[in-house]
């Protein structure tokens, strides 16, 4: 169709939103995370702090604040880089509580057992600890990409041309409502299911081979 080249550009830029985005989400995620299990109780209430913040402001007020306000304060980001930003702190703070939780799941025997093998704190996270973890993480994981790409349509309100606003320009311009909007829902479909497609593979990979309860994944 006439327009479809202009969907499928902004269909590329959604993608390297989601994916900046999901590695900043999934960076703050662990150090958050990490610390939130902290037994240092000052890192403990930062990672408090930094993520009851974050889950309790709206998204788009946040990504209006890092590209309209803070330019008055002397600092300068490209709407991308907003995005970006605001999208992975966002983001990131929901998948720091999948990170404390699945830390948190892993029974205490396993760090019993790991003193009894002499293993240092940091052995004992790194070898035993988190590679468990991580594979509980895939599935919450796979749902917050999942929800963080269709937030990715409120960066059209900071002028970058994804998705949806090259969708709403075709409107304006086209009056062809039904049939672009149409397609906009099957292309973030489309995104959503690689997402799931790939986060299914990754905990297939990352499962086999383990043993949960004498069931050999």
């Amino acid at each position: 169709m006439q327009f479809s080249p202009q969907l499928l550009k902004g269909t590329l830029v959604t993608i390297q939103l989601t994916v900046l985005s999901i590695i900043l989400a999934v960076i703050i995620a662990f150090i958050f995370g990490v610390m939130r299990h902290s037994k240092i109780r000052t890192l403990n209430i930062i990672a408090l702090v930094y993520i009851d913040f974050f889950r309790g402001s709206s998204a788009l007020v946040i990504l209006y604040w890092l590209y309209f306000a803070l330019p008055f304060l002397g600092i300068t980001l490209t709407p991308m880089a907003a995005g970006v930003v605001g999208l992975g702190a966002t983001f990131g703070a929901y998948g720091a509580d999948f990170v404390r939780g699945s830390i948190e799941a892993i029974p205490r025997e396993q760090y019993m057992a790991a003193t009894a093998l002499n293993f240092t704190r940091w052995q004992t996270t790194t070898r035993i600890i988190l590679p468990q973890a991580i594979i509980r993480m895939v599935p919450p994981f796979g749902n917050l990409f999942i929800q963080l790409l269709k937030g990715t349509a409120l960066v059209s309100l900071i002028t970058i041309h994804d998705l949806t606003f090259q969708a709403q320009i075709l409107r304006s311009q086209t009056y062809r409502t039904v049939v672009l909007f149409s397609m906009t829902l099957v292309m973030y479909f489309v995104l959503a299911l690689l997402i799931t497609t790939a986060m299914r593979a990754l905990e297939r990979k990352l499962s086999h081979g383990r043993d949960y309860g004498g069931v050999q994944l």
